[in-house]
């Protein structure tokens, strides 16, 4: 596939409105000791609308900084983020975001927790009832609607999790390491079953992620960010036709294998340069 349409496409309405532009983005701290850092600089990249973009980089890259910049909790010290044409400042509408912890209420029922985004968009509690149901039933949870979080094991918070993140139906979906705690097995099934949903709707992704394998299997493009101050290094499409199916499966195949030894072979001098820097700060 050399064309990129073929690789992604736009949810139905979406447009413009599902893009991503990152230019020259810096963001800068004042360390406990009164030292400035800088946690990533002059990242420029762009999401484009339906597409899944999966981040890489060494522990402490600025991958999550990054994503922090554009989900609007924080404000960039240089460079801009745009959605859909428009400066991000603060929290944009339309946008989900899912994190490594549970981002669940723990008072609320399984239900309870999938229906507070239509809730809180306006909707009548009957129909958010309803819908909430009908998301738990696509996610595997039919009949643990009544459950707590403190319940459910940490697959099945997960699929919680997915559910509230989409149910209202965002044209953009962050995610930073959502399935980064999880066991070997379940993370499998919880890729398999994001990649399912997604294509329901073809929201724009940007995904933080440690795990080489698993941005390759579920992206259509990953980058390569530098060690510390990160910037990004490389870009890679991953034209793996879609749908993709079972995650465990699309890794034996050889396409996956060519892209895999690529990226890692862009990967793994920044991973060495960030273990020296941390090494000869110890």
């Amino acid at each position: 596939m050399t064309d990129n349409q073929t690789l992604y496409a736009s949810p139905p309405g979406a447009g413009d409105s599902a893009r991503i532009e990152i230019t020259g983005l810096t963001k800068r701290y004042i360390t406990p000791k009164g030292d400035p850092f800088t946690a990533i600089r002059d990242v420029t990249f762009t999401v484009e609308p339906g597409q899944f973009c999966a981040i890489v980089g060494p522990t402490g890259c600025g991958k999550s900084t990054t994503l922090g910049q554009v989900s609007g909790l924080e404000n960039p010290s240089g460079g801009s983020v745009k959605v859909g044409g428009n400066p991000v400042h603060g929290i944009t509408k339309g946008v989900s975001f899912m994190f490594q912890a549970d981002a669940l209420f723990p008072w609320k029922s399984v239900l309870g927790n999938v229906m507070i985004g239509p809730t809180l968009a306006g909707m009548g509690k009957k129909d958010a009832i309803a819908l909430a149901r009908d998301w738990l039933r696509r996610v595997g949870l039919t009949g643990f609607e009544d459950r707590y979080p403190h319940q459910l094991s940490g697959g099945m918070r997960k699929r919680v999790a997915m559910a509230a993140a989409l149910i209202n139906e965002p044209r953009i979906l962050l995610m930073d390491e959502p399935f980064g705690a999880l066991d070997v097995q379940t993370k499998a099934i919880m890729q398999t079953e994001l990649l399912g949903l997604w294509e329901q709707a073809r929201p724009s992704v940007l995904f933080i992620t440690h795990d080489l394998d698993e941005a390759v299997a579920l992206a259509d493009k990953v980058l390569v960010m530098t060690s510390s101050p990160g910037s990004i290094k490389q870009s890679f499409d991953i034209d793996l036709p879609r749908p993709r199916g079972e995650v465990q499966a699309i890794r034996h195949e050889k396409r996956f294998l060519e892209l895999q030894d690529r990226i890692w072979s862009s990967l793994k001098d920044e991973v060495d340069r960030a273990y020296a820097q941390t090494a000869g700060a110890a």
